[in-house]
């Protein structure tokens, strides 16, 4: 008997065996312009076991611009971006915090984000068969950087000023409340975010990371088990360090670069204690590679980090990606176990 995406997903979290590896594709509006045709034959082709929820706002938090079109946009939170590259994110060049003394009361949380819709959301939920992600994404680092700018962002954590700690304590909050707001829905997730890791380590030491962020992440995750929703997180870059922290503070699933780290090493140790969300190296593989070395790459991952279920087939496509290539991690995933 088949079952829905919901199930598998759920299976594969729990690591009882689900009938086939769970899908879900990333795409970016990069892609979704160029190649809409190959995007089509995937999901059709590969029916995707997730789906995000929508949060239908009803106070939406003003912006101005779209940050992924070329120019200058504003985002929920104040921040500027510039962009020079159509369909993807642009950059915070300014922060939006320069001075602590003068600037600080211009940081504020994008209220409009807690006035989702509980009823559309749940009928959402209700009417689709696959597992549901809310709209809730603390992300604490990243946020600090765009409000102000990395450079002094790690100076902050150096020397950790009172308004950096008020403003952290007030951020916190904010993303605590919208956490609330989200698992009191009938979505099956919720996600975190941050880019912790570099090439080949974190961005700071991990004794820090244990200090400040590892007690904020541990807040989100405790919220979202109280009301019995899994704890999805993406993570770029190197992040070896942490993983046993995030499985100890309650991370269900894991979204990180697998290529830049040992892939055998982390699925020996961690096989079977966390999901690994993906993905397929998006620095050389999905640019670069043939289609036969993405069949070697999704069997890499298999091999190294199944325990009868923890694994959920995921890439993303974005800038340089082949789109044969992206087709080819689908097929790949979808025979894997046949």
């Amino acid at each position: 008997m088949s079952i829905t995406g919901k199930e598998r997903i759920q299976r594969t979290l729990e690591f009882q065996g689900p009938d086939r590896i769970p899908l879900d594709l990333w795409t970016l509006p990069w892609a979704e312009k160029r190649y809409a045709d190959v995007i089509r034959h995937i999901r059709t082709s590969y029916p995707m076991d997730m789906v995000g929820a929508p949060g239908y706002l009803k106070d939406p938090p003003p912006t101005q611009g779209d940050q992924y079109a070329v120019g200058t946009s504003v985002d929920e939170w104040g921040c500027i971006r510039e962009n020079i590259h159509e369909g993807v994110i642009g950059e915070v060049k300014e922060p939006l915090v320069k001075d602590w003394k003068k600037d600080l009361d211009k940081v504020i949380p994008p209220k409009g984000w807690l006035s989702i819709t509980p009823e559309k959301i749940n009928a959402f939920c209700a009417n689709t068969d696959k597992f549901v992600t809310g709209g809730v994404c603390p992300k604490p680092f990243e946020q600090l950087q765009y409000i102000r700018g990395s450079e002094n962002l790690y100076r902050d954590l150096a020397e950790r000023p009172e308004e950096f700690d008020i403003l952290l304590s007030r951020m916190h909050e904010f993303y605590q409340q919208q956490m609330e707001c989200w698992c009191r829905t009938d979505v099956d997730a919720v996600n975190l975010m941050d880019d912790w890791g570099a090439q080949n380590r974190l961005l700071i030491s991990p004794r820090m990371w244990r200090s400040i962020f590892k007690p904020l992440y541990r807040d989100y995750c405790d919220i979202a088990h109280s009301y019995g929703k899994y704890v999805f997180m993406h993570s770029d870059g190197h992040i070896a360090d942490i993983y046993p922290d995030l499985i100890e503070i309650g991370v269900n699933a894991l979204n990180s670069q697998l290529f830049v780290m040992d892939i055998e090493a982390l699925g020996e140790a961690y096989g079977g204690r966390i999901t690994f969300w993906g993905e397929i190296d998006r620095q050389h593989l999905l640019p670069n590679g043939s289609v036969e070395e993405i069949y070697q790459a999704v069997q890499r991952v298999y091999q190294a980090c199944y325990r009868n279920g923890g694994v959920i087939g995921q890439c993303e496509f974005g800038p340089g990606a082949k789109p044969e290539n992206v087709a080819a991690v689908y097929d790949s995933w979808h025979h894997v176990q046949n």
